[in-house]
């Protein structure tokens, strides 16, 4: 059952017309798709929010690993390999192994997750995501009861990765959560957009989404997930700890160094964009303030 929770946006949100009446289409052809149908809380200041296009969230890509620009990904990324895709999933679980994406596609529910996404550079998205829950990946694992976080790692393929001949960061992407944050509904493993398989630049053929958190969180081309029981490092964290943290969730009140956090420039807004003012924890608060119960969120920033 898809999980449900509070929201206003809606599919006019995510889309002009002409591209929803095809995606409808499109989504009519994908077997097992379940449609959530929701998304994140919160709203807009002036109630309205401009649509992003299947242009705006294939085209607009930080992925490194092809380049560090904007545009590099789409034009880069089409000559990495995704299939056949292997998940190694290991460390503290009771089914440690190396998983065929095939394999990990036929015993997960794929449902269709509209969510907002933040990135730590104030732009933002909306996104209509098709997954899966990570908690149903790591159940199919088994976790072994000493496991506290979740560290993933990227496909690292040089021949395939022009951006990785460069040391912007150190190869492979890493990245962590806790495992609370882990086990947590709206922590998705993203396959698809707008009931299409993920494209090359946006991460294919699996990824992490965490909706309450900047986008860097959610790593793409994921080949690696660990279960263990200390702290993982994670790579921007590791490149620039000043600046970014393990938790990286959506915070207005805590500026990033070099910037503000308190307003997001929302991708398709055309040149004359207004700013509009970030929603704390992305919108998502009522869902995952919990998890922070006690914790100083500026020092775990």
């Amino acid at each position: 059952m898809a999980y449900r929770w509070k929201s206003n946006l809606t599919e006019r949100d995510v889309t002009p017309q002409s591209v929803y009446l095809n995606r409808r289409a499109l989504l009519g052809g994908v077997a097992g798709l379940g449609l959530a149908g929701l998304a994140g809380q919160g709203r807009a200041q002036d109630g309205e929010l401009v649509p992003n296009s299947w242009e705006d969230i294939t085209t607009y890509n930080n992925f490194y690993e092809f380049g560090t620009g904007k545009g590099d990904p789409v034009k880069n990324a089409g000559q990495m390999t995704t299939s056949p895709w292997t998940v190694t999933i290991d460390g503290l679980v009771d089914r440690p192994g190396d998983y065929a994406f095939e394999d990990i596609m036929s015993r997960m529910t794929v449902e269709e997750r509209i969510y907002r996404f933040r990135c730590v550079e104030a732009w933002s998205m909306v996104i209509p995501w098709n997954g899966f829950e990570l908690s149903d990946l790591l159940e199919m694992a088994g976790v072994k009861s000493a496991a506290k976080y979740v560290a993933f790692e990227t496909l690292y393929r040089p021949e395939e990765m022009p951006g990785v001949r460069f040391p912007v960061l150190d190869w492979p992407y890493v990245e962590g959560l806790r495992l609370d944050e882990a086990l947590h509904p709206l922590t998705i493993m993203a396959t698809g957009i707008y009931g299409r398989d993920l494209p090359n630049q946006n991460g294919a053929p699996l990824r992490l989404v965490v909706p309450w958190k900047y986008g860097f969180k959610s790593i793409k081309s994921v080949v690696r997930i660990t279960l263990t029981d200390t702290q993982p490092p994670t790579s921007w964290n590791k490149s620039a700890p000043r600046e970014y943290g393990f938790y990286s969730n959506v915070n207005p009140e805590v500026d990033h160094p070099r910037w503000s956090q308190a307003t997001e420039r929302r991708v398709g807004g055309g040149l004359f964009a207004r700013n509009e003012p970030t929603l704390m924890m992305n919108g998502y608060a009522e869902e995952v303030a919990s998890l922070y119960t006690g914790m100083d969120l500026a020092e775990n920033f």
